[in-house]
């Protein structure tokens, strides 16, 4: 009696997990979840916020994710942790407000761009710095391996022993109010929305056309990345179908220039 109740319980566990599975597969498998990186020090484009993290570009790459069939799962790690991560392979993609460049794509493929951005002056109000060529000689702090180091390192030269160079645009603009720092150059953005949420701390910025060149956000893969071509797709299907433009206005008040990012493809 023991033996045949024991039976009936396996044959029914068996029946179970059959049924389970059925209603769980999908035609063709599913597709799997995918591990986003990021550094969230970048408001407002990536920032933890009670513990979450949140922001333009995590909105962004949800909806892309979405749109291509695939889960999310979003981590913070770090600005420089992201492309190592990115270039082992131990995650499928990067989104921290990355620029797409030419010595970039020698070891990375980035998708489309999806966003505009140029670097900007942050410096207190009275600074005798009005453009880019005033930093001479001044004490400029950066977010080290950003574009921000990189064009203040071609007016001034690698070398330079006026700039310093901070694990994150946060702890740059924290050296600034100490007064250890005479400017930060960073993504005008990340500048702009400082001033706004900041305005005791008493800063403006400096915009110099002449001296920083306009730049598009990409998100960041390994070489070679399969996943390429179904997130370029979803991109695109992101920026057409009225998401991009109402996560734009939700973050920045305004309206993107759809247009400028469709033809830099």
């Amino acid at each position: 009696m023991k033996k045949l109740k024991l039976v009936s319980t396996v044959l029914m566990v068996a029946f179970l997990l059959l049924l389970s599975a059925c209603g769980t597969s999908k035609t063709g498998g599913e597709k799997k979840t995918l591990r986003v990186v990021t550094d969230a020090a970048y408001a407002p484009f990536e920032y933890q916020d009670k513990g979450e993290v949140v922001g333009f570009d995590i909105d962004f790459v949800k909806a892309v994710i979405k749109e291509a069939g695939y889960g999310v799962k979003v981590e913070h790690v770090g600005w420089d942790p992201i492309f190592v991560e990115i270039e082992k392979k131990t995650a499928d993609l990067a989104v921290s407000s990355i620029t797409i460049t030419d010595k970039r794509k020698q070891s990375y493929d980035f998708t489309v761009p999806y966003f505009l951005s140029k670097n900007e002056i942050l410096v207190p109000k009275g600074s005798s710095i009005k453009s880019a060529k005033d930093l001479a000689g001044k004490r400029i702090a950066v977010q080290n391996g950003t574009t921000g180091q990189e064009a203040v390192e071609k007016l001034f030269g690698e070398n330079n022993d006026k700039l310093k160079k901070f694990e994150n645009n946060n702890l740059a603009i924290l050296e600034l109010k100490k007064g250890g720092v005479d400017a930060v150059v960073a993504d005008n953005t990340v500048v702009e929305t400082y001033i706004k949420n900041n305005p005791n701390d008493n800063f403006e910025f400096i915009e110099d056309d002449g001296a920083f060149e306009k730049e598009f956000y990409g998100l960041l893969l390994p070489k070679g990345s399969k996943l390429k071509a179904d997130l370029d797709k979803a991109v695109n299907k992101v920026l057409e179908n009225g998401t991009y433009e109402k996560l734009y206005e939700k973050w920045f008040k305004t309206k993107p220039d759809i247009k400028l990012l469709k033809d830099q493809q």
